[in-house]
């Protein structure tokens, strides 16, 4: 398929990811160690678990999302002007039609038939951030582990320029298969396929099959300095990313606060980032790859697109959660990639 066909796609991304209801809340550095959480990090939990935590901060404000990395970034993406379809699987609850809503009110195309509410409940990610701005996950999968081949619409999904497939997807049977199904089809249909990491965690359990996911599917990766690292077994940013242009023709490895690399056709090219006060850094990648994603397939140069994604993470880490309020970011683009 020619790169000219693929550009007059009526649908900019189709996005696939855990559907999960983000509930966001500030704590102390004392409650991550009392709880013994993995600070920084992503640890699934039982709804037990999950329970008792929330227990513990009914004192505290709680804040309600839409979220799952994927959905954060197909926010971004419509933030930024573009548009997009979004695969997760909720149930039939009150968490689940408040998600379907949420995202129908942000822009993004959601129409997976949702499970029947006798069964396990929408999933819930737990979000605690310290005051040093770093975030802590705990999840509750839910449903969202009921993601199945049978719920990619591969009808949609032929009609988008770009399929974007989160890493978490990974960590369950059935949303396994329908990672690897939503890559197939995409290169069935000459849909471009773009996934991201996600977490080191998952980098250290699934380093062998994520080698293989990127070299037989991928045409976009993202992934984080850190899980670059760990990816390729170097200490060095600069090697690592060097590893990864072997692998992939386009990359975007985000770096914090210093930006972020692209790695195209084996050349790697430094994008400064905005240096900004952060107060909670959930969803700084997810607007990143919002950002990118909206850049590349409506006309911006890669360096033009990750100038874009940076400005947009610079705006999240300035907020609580893992996206802007605005309705529309759109009218600053040019302003910021010049």
């Amino acid at each position: 398929m020619t790169e000219q066909t693929t550009q007059s796609r009526p649908i900019d991304v189709f996005g696939v990811g855990n559907a999960m209801v983000d509930i966001l809340t500030f704590v102390e550095d004392d409650f991550i160690q009392e709880h013994t959480l993995s600070r920084g990090g992503m640890t699934l939990v039982d709804a037990e678990k999950q329970g008792g935590l929330l227990q513990k901060l009914e004192h505290k404000s709680l804040e309600l999302n839409s979220g799952g990395s994927a959905a954060n970034t197909m926010i971004a993406l419509a933030q930024s002007g573009g548009n997009g379809f979004y695969s997760g699987k909720v149930a039939k609850d009150p968490n689940g039609e408040f998600y379907r809503k949420d995202l129908q009110e942000a822009g993004i195309q959601f129409d997976v038939h949702p499970a029947p509410e006798s069964g396990p409940p929408t999933g819930t990610c737990l979000v605690l951030t310290t005051p040093d701005a770093e975030r802590t996950m705990c999840t509750h999968l839910g449903v969202s582990t009921t993601l199945a081949p049978t719920d990619i619409n591969v009808e949609q999904l032929s009609r988008c320029k770009y399929s974007y497939i989160e890493g978490y997807l990974w960590d369950a049977p059935d949303p396994k298969k329908a990672c690897v199904e939503t890559m197939e089809q995409s290169k069935r249909n000459g849909v471009k396929v773009a996934f991201t990491f996600s977490d080191s965690f998952l980098v250290n359990r699934f380093t062998d099959d994520f080698h293989r996911l990127v070299s037989d599917y991928c045409d976009l990766l993202f992934c984080n300095a850190d899980e670059v690292r760990q990816f390729c077994g170097s200490e060095s940013l600069e090697d690592s990313a060097s590893k990864i242009g072997k692998l992939v023709d386009l990359a975007f490895i985000t770096d914090g606060p210093a930006g972020c690399l692209v790695v195209e056709n084996q050349q790697i090219t430094k994008v400064p980032g905005f240096p900004v006060k952060a107060i909670d850094t959930v969803g700084a990648g997810d607007s990143f790859a919002g950002g990118v994603l909206y850049g590349i397939t409506n006309g911006l140069t890669n360096e033009q697109a990750a100038r874009w994604g940076n400005y947009l993470a610079s705006c999240v880490v300035q907020v609580q959660g893992a996206r802007l309020a605005a309705k529309s970011m759109a009218d600053k683009i040019q302003e910021i990639v010049g």
